[in-house]
């Protein structure tokens, strides 16, 4: 799939070390192929469908839920700054991948343990702590992976890449949302377990694809040269107006990623608080990465920045339509109102994933990228947060207003995405 897309010459790699162009290809499969395996298990450990009902399935206490997704989407992003100097000093960057890895298969496998031996706040709390420990390994993936993308991959391929994974790893959540539909019983705690054993054995498979990967190796960093790295990632927003505009823009684009929850309860209180099965969700995801993995892959080769700006607005519109259409008694009471626009905002999002991964890789070169994506993701980790917090306190007053103000900065943010520079290769 990938053998046909890619291009090894140096003259057409220029932004490649000479040593990385006659590997292109090989180190696309594996990349493809390691992430490919992350992707398949995340389907799993997913905070906004299938553990909430691990967490139902061992009676932990309600208000675990809530820490779910801060938990995993924060606990990702807050320690790739101070990740950043280690990741540095290392002369082939997919180590910190393999490492990261490791942890999530370690953590995964231990969600499974809490769900077999323990029940009610005690495997409520180990599961959260093993979910942290998760967030962690996932963060060293994520500044490792656009690292090694970077400098193993030229532009105008590495958003396909990334299409062709979301691909792979849709058709699994669909198959496996599809086998949970026809199952029909009970999802109960061993059945999850089971499937979070399988989903650790995929960080495993991952890892030993992904050690293949040929990387040119570099000189480490001196750990002693330098401010420390909140000092670092400070001055690296204070002096870059592109790298600030661009965080800016991505944190007004969590309408998309912040919007689902607040659909699912809405649809929840409109058919007297009962929920569709895990498996229609876990479906939707995976629908949503078949529609749009391999197109947005190509979208974002083409124009990251444009991409970003049409998602933001297509969220927004999603959320506009929902909330006209819940003016309508009959509309409001349809089965199919609140998956549909779930579904929708699933793609959507996905978009918007695809984009801004892109578009950090392609605006730096070298080291610069590791700081890069560091400082945005754990500049992002808090403004997720503060983001969470504001809308949690508005659903207070109802969900309508959330998603409000959702839309809102959803079209505030593709404004000034429209003022980004172009990046892309083919822009």
């Amino acid at each position: 799939m990938y053998s046909r897309l890619v291009r090894t010459e140096s003259d057409q790699a220029p932004d490649l070390a000479e040593d990385a162009v006659g590997h292109v290809e090989r180190n696309g499969l594996r990349q493809m192929g390691g992430q490919a395996m992350q992707g398949i298990g995340d389907q799993v450990v997913n905070a906004k469908t299938v553990l909430p009902w691990l967490l139902g399935a061992v009676g932990a206490p309600g208000g675990m839920l809530a820490l779910l997704v801060p938990i995993r989407e924060s606990g990702s992003m807050l320690p790739q700054a101070p990740l950043t100097s280690w990741v540095r000093r290392l002369r082939a960057r997919k180590w910190a991948w393999v490492a990261g890895a490791g942890a999530q298969a370690v953590a995964t496998a231990s969600m499974a343990l809490a769900a077999l031996a323990w029940q009610g706040w005690v495997a409520g709390i180990a599961i959260l702590v093993a979910l942290a420990v998760f967030a962690l390994g996932r963060a060293l993936c994520s500044l490792a992976s656009k690292d090694v993308l970077g400098r193993t991959i030229p532009k105008g391929q590495r958003g396909q890449i990334n299409g062709v994974v979301t691909v792979l790893s849709g058709a699994v959540a669909l198959t496996l949302g599809l086998a949970l539909e026809v199952w029909g019983g009970d999802v109960d705690a061993g059945l999850l377990a089971l499937l979070l054993f399988a989903a650790a054995a995929t960080w495993v498979i991952g890892l030993a694809i992904y050690v293949g990967i040929r990387e040119p190796e570099t000189e480490p960093d001196d750990p002693a040269e330098g401010p420390g790295w909140a000092a670092q990632a400070w001055h690296l927003l204070r002096d870059d107006a592109t790298l600030r505009r661009f965080v800016l823009v991505r944190s007004l684009l969590l309408v998309s990623a912040l919007s689902p929850p607040f659909v699912v309860a809405i649809g929840a209180s409109s058919n007297g608080g009962a929920l569709s099965g895990l498996g229609l969700f876990v479906m939707a995801q995976g629908v949503a990465n078949l529609v749009g993995g391999r197109l947005f892959g190509r979208l974002a080769d083409r124009s990251s920045r444009q991409l970003m700006v049409w998602c933001a607005v297509g969220a927004s519109a999603v959320i506009g339509g929902y909330l006209l259409a819940l003016t309508s008694a009959t509309l409001r009471e349809s089965a199919w109102l609140h998956p549909t626009t779930y579904l929708l905002l699933a793609i959507v999002h996905l978009g918007t994933r695809l984009a801004r991964k892109t578009y950090v890789v392609d605006m730096a070169e070298g080291d610069q990228r590791t700081e890069y994506v560091a400082v945005a993701n754990t500049a992002m980790g808090v403004l997720l947060l503060a983001a969470g917090a504001v809308t949690g306190v508005l659903s207070i007053w109802g969900n309508v207003p959330a998603l409000v103000l959702l839309a809102v900065l959803g079209l505030i943010g593709a404004a000034l995405g429209r003022s980004l520079p172009e990046v892309s290769a083919r822009g």
